[in-house]
């Protein structure tokens, strides 16, 4: 195991791995919540190998559940180098690849591994077809459960749980701790001890900023940003995959980028993954697909394109710098209808992240109102705009139009007219409209244009 640990450069243990380790060596179940980063898969790997170690048993020992095929490849992937002296094996279980993956698949379980890690979806599968053998199981892991809470697992796994044994530890790993975590863990953890370590907080290493923008001026700053030095390993957040498409359409011809998205086919996806990870692809562009369970080490940027509407999903992108104790820097471009968003974000993180002004020759960006937000005060005309009513008038709104389009003005009672919403929301000059991405390139699918 020391030889598995030096040659993997492992000199001290993070906080997680330092106070999950003896619990799990004590064989009592666990809720450990720290946030992405701090090193989760070594804390509940690195015992079980020890155990399993000792043991000298060969048959199936313990079931891995995670919510992506990605993060199931990642902690296969650490156990081979964590096992690496120690003879003991492993097997990766996911959907989306072919009737081959398939086959693979059932083929290794026949052959045996003492770890298996899983998503839920493809080992019901599995065990729905009776290829699973878990009489001997002895410990099942959950790691992201919040992430698979939300992916609408919970189900999956109860019914899964049916199949292991009784007498078994179960340990329960998340980087959020919802009440709905809490409610779900007490159907399957007996008497769990639980750790939480700080919950909510960014890492010391990432430098964070803001820039106050319009949507149409966005995909320039991004330009400029990657432009100012060679950067070796980027990610940029987008909230929608056709944003993600766009935005490379948009880069590819300036910048060394990719695209990650659920249209993709597995096996490209886990190409580009690997050319990011061996910084052959320099920048990568992606959703939240990507913002949990990817461990590349030494990422110095993230951009967030679109500000997250969770301010925790804020924290896990941010998390894929500074990791390892690295340093790593993250900005955020945030429009006047994602102010409230960030707002919250800085609440959640306890800090307020520095606004920085926009490049010489940017037209100036809209006023950030955070303080406003953040102090529960209603909202000024620049951020939500208001009708103030006439004593004994009642204020008639514009019909909807079969097109879908609401009239920019409405005549009062009096024949005066009065301003749209959107025309009242940016008084004086009004900013430029974000553009969609539709058309040919909008509407193709499981491709990665040349």
């Amino acid at each position: 195991m020391q030889e598995g640990l030096d040659a993997m450069g492992f000199e001290n243990p993070t906080p997680i791995q330092e106070k999950a380790i003896p619990v799990i060596l004590e064989n009592k179940d666990l809720i450990a919540c720290a946030q992405t980063g701090t090193g989760k898969t070594a804390a509940f790997i690195l015992p079980v190998l020890n155990k399993i170690s000792k043991s000298g048993s060969e048959k199936l020992n313990t079931l891995v559940l995670a919510p992506t095929r990605e993060l199931a490849i990642q902690i296969d992937q650490q156990i081979q180098g964590f096992s690496y002296f120690l003879g003991i094996s492993s097997i990766p279980i996911y959907g989306g690849g072919d009737g081959i993956v398939w086959e693979q698949q059932k083929k290794a379980l026949e052959t045996g591994a003492e770890i298996v890690v899983a998503t839920p979806g493809r080992l019901i599968a599995l065990l729905a077809g009776g290829k699973m053998d878990l009489s001997s199981l002895q410990h099942l892991i959950l790691d992201e459960a919040d992430r698979m809470m939300d992916m609408g697992f919970s189900d999956d796994i109860l019914k899964i749980v049916n199949y292991l044994p009784k007498d078994r530890q179960t340990i329960l790993f998340s980087a959020t701790m919802p009440s709905k975590i809490r409610q779900f863990s007490m159907k399957i953890l007996k008497q769990p001890e639980e750790i939480s370590i700080a919950l909510g907080k960014t890492a010391e290493g990432v430098s964070q900023s803001m820039y106050s923008v319009y949507d149409t001026q966005k995909e320039e700053l991004v330009k400029h940003i990657l432009s100012q030095k060679a950067f070796e390993a980027v990610i940029i957040f987008a909230s929608t995959k056709e944003k993600v498409k766009g935005l490379y359409k948009a880069l590819r011809k300036h910048f060394d980028v990719e695209a990650f998205h659920s249209d993709l086919e597995q096996v490209d996806r886990e190409k580009i993954m690997s050319a990011f990870k061996n910084k052959a692809v320099k920048i990568l562009i992606g959703t939240d697909i990507i913002s949990r369970g990817i461990d590349v080490v030494g990422i110095e940027l993230v951009i967030n394109f679109d500000t997250p509407s969770d301010p925790e999903d804020y924290v896990h992108r941010v998390g894929r710098t500074a990791r390892a104790d690295k340093e790593g820097e993250a900005i955020t471009f945030v429009n006047p209808k994602d102010q409230q968003k960030f707002a919250r974000i800085e609440k959640l993180i306890g800090m307020s992240i520095t606004q920085n002004p926009l490049p010489e020759g940017f037209e100036k960006g809209p006023e950030y109102n955070g303080d406003s937000f953040k102090s529960n005060r209603k909202f000024d005309k620049t951020s939500k705009p208001t009708f103030k009513k006439k004593s004994g008038q009642k204020k008639k709104f514009p019909p909807r139009q079969k097109s879908n389009q609401e009239s920019a003005q409405d005549k009062s009672p009096s024949g005066q007219k009065v301003e749209s919403a959107k025309t009242k929301e940016h008084s004086g000059a009004k900013p430029p409209q974000e553009k969609t991405n539709k058309g040919k390139f909008g509407n193709r699918r499981n491709v990665i244009d040349p």
